[in-house]
Order: structure tokens, then C-alpha cells, then sequence
């Protein structure tokens, strides 16, 4: 039998997991292996208007992968995987800029390029949260400085003003001394390929459980994962001991509800010239209930 491919997602659980044993332990024949590199070996630099979505219409070579809910709800619906719908996540996110930046507040964002990723978390969730401040014709999104850790990369050697970020870079600009201007925060999901094992994708999840309960106990034992995913030319100057736990699995279902007001929000939107997808929730979903607890 094939190993199961699993795609890390800038997250503490797969290593946790896999340095505690517990993907053995459920008994997962696994691999783990980075699905966002560009056709020339470039970490999260794909050009402009890349972005999560692409990257599943391209077709990612793994059995299961992470991407914020919208980007999994419309590709699922678009016939380009399943969505698993029996937990989801939560992540931290914000909208920096220098400390020395003149933007003090979300209402000094109106109007500024603020980079995000194309069709990705960062993409809804600076819009969403800078609705109750800005008018939406106000809000001025870059898409061509990359993915996370390119825009942090962007943002830190001054070449552009502002930047959505999450995981291991929502803590690393702090430390650095970055303005947070506004909370981004956004829901993940789950996108499992067409012709996964669904008993390797329930004992996936048993393990991440498991990682799950270790950094709600001990997060401070475990925050020095974020360097495996960390780009080299700062591992020096982080100092995992000042970061937090970042992305937080919950193991409730990801409901027909939240699938379709998501939709609906992103239709609304136009952000996808092409719709929303045409398949509804029964076509799309895998599993339906919450995970049980550790396998």
C-alpha cells in the first residue's frame, strides 16, 4: 500500500506527531512533503495572483492538505478534492506594518497596498476585517508579493507597507517589533484527496488530536517547531520561547451552514470570476461527525 502524503502547513501538530510517534502509534504508513514549492524550487513564490486556490487547480500530490475554509469550500465544490468536514481550525492572523510606519489605525489602511495571498487566507480575511472599518471599494490588496513566508520576507527588508501574516510570521513580527494594525484571524480546512485512504485520514486525525491536547497543555515545550518550516536566513534571530500556539484544531464539523454562508460571502465578493462551484454540500463532504478522540 502507498504511503499516506501529508502536507505540513506551517502548523506545530504534524511535528509534534511525528516526534512523539503518535502517526506510528495509530499505526499510518506516512510522508510528509511540501506542496508549495514553485516549478523552480522557490518556497512560496508561485508570481502574481497565485495563490492556495491555484495550487489545487494545478492538483497537489499529497492525500491531505490544509488551506483557509474558503479556498477548500470553492475548490471541493469545484470537483478539486473533498472537504473534511468533520473538524476544522482556527488561526491567528494580522495586518503589520513597521513600527515606524504612519499607519496607526485600520481606518490609515484604506487605500494601501496591503499584501496578501491570491485567493488564499490572507485574501478573505483582510477583507473581512477591514469591512466594519473601510469602505470595500477603500481596500487596496496586493497579490503578487507570494505566500506567507515571501511576504514576510517582502515585509521585513522594506519593499512593501503592509502585509497580512500567520503561523510561525504572526509571532516573529511582533518579536521584531512590527505593528499589528489589525486581527485577521480566519478558519482553516481540510482538503482530502479523491482517492485517500479514509482510514489513514481518520487515523491522521486521531494523531493531530493528540498534538492537539499536547500544545493546549504545554505549548511552550513545542513552539520551536515553527523553525522546521522557518525560512534559513532567520533562524538566528528567532526566539520560539516568545511565541504562541498559533493555528488551534477543533474537532466540531465543518456544517452545511458554515459551507454555505462562506459561499455565499466569497460569491458576493466576485472573487472568483469563474463562481463558487456547482457542487453542494452532500457531493463535497468526507466524514460528518467529530472525531472521537485518540485512536
Amino acid at each position: 500500500m502507498a504511503k499516506f502524503i501529508i502536507a505540513p502547513h506551517m502548523r506545530l501538530h504534524e511535528w509534534i506527531a511525528l516526534e512523539k510517534g503518535y502517526f506510528e502509534d495509530v499505526g499510518l504508513d506516512y510522508e510528509l512533503e511540501d506542496q508549495l514549492l514553485s516549478a523552480k524550487g522557490d518556497r512560496h513564490d508561485f508570481g502574481d495572483r497565485i495563490g492556495a486556490y491555484q495550487t489545487y487547480e494545478m492538483g497537489r500530490t499529497c492525500d491531505v492538505s490544509s488551506a483557509c475554509h474558503w479556498t477548500v469550500n470553492v475548490a471541493a465544490a469545484s470537483g478539486h478534492g473533498k472537504l473534511y468536514a468533520k473538524a476544522y481550525s482556527v488561526s491567528p492572523c494580522g495586518i503589520f506594518v513597521p513600527n515606524d510606519s504612519k499607519i496607526k489605525s485600520p481606518e490609515d489602511l484604506a487605500g494601501l497596498a496591503i499584501s496578501v495571498g491570491y485567493q488564499s487566507g490572507s485574501h478573505y480575511s483582510t477583507i473581512q476585517a477591514m469591512e466594519p472599518f473601510v469602505d470595500l471599494k477603500k481596500i487596496n490588496l496586493s497579490f503578487s508579493d507570494g505566500l506567507l513566508f515571501k511576504r514576510m520576507e517582502h515585509l521585513i527588508d522594506g519593499n512593501i507597507p503592509a502585509a497580512s501574516l500567520f503561523s510561525g510570521p504572526y509571532y516573529f513580527m511582533q518579536q521584531l517589533g512590527f505593528r499589528k494594525v489589525l486581527d485577521t484571524s480566519f478558519m482553516m480546512a481540510v482538503m482530502v484527496a479523491e482517492d485517500a485512504n479514509s482510514e489513514d485520514v481518520e487515523k491522521y486525525f486521531g494523531a493531530l488530536k493528540r498534538a492537539q491536547s499536547d500544545i493546549d497543555n504545554r505549548q511552550e515545550l513545542y513552539t520551536h517547531y515553527y523553525r522546521n518550516e522557518f525560512p534559513e536566513q532567520y533562524q538566528a534571530q528567532m526566539d520560539t520561547r516568545l511565541f504562541g500556539p498559533g493555528e488551534r484544531i477543533i474537532f466540531e464539523p465543518y456544517s452545511r451552514e458554515i459551507f454555505d454562508q462562506s459561499r455565499a460571502w466569497v460569491a458576493e465578493r466576485d472573487i472568483f470570476e469563474n463562481g463558487v462551484g456547482h457542487l453542494d454540500y452532500d457531493q463535497v463532504v468526507v466524514g460528518g461527525k467529530t472525531v472521537s478522540g485518540p485512536i
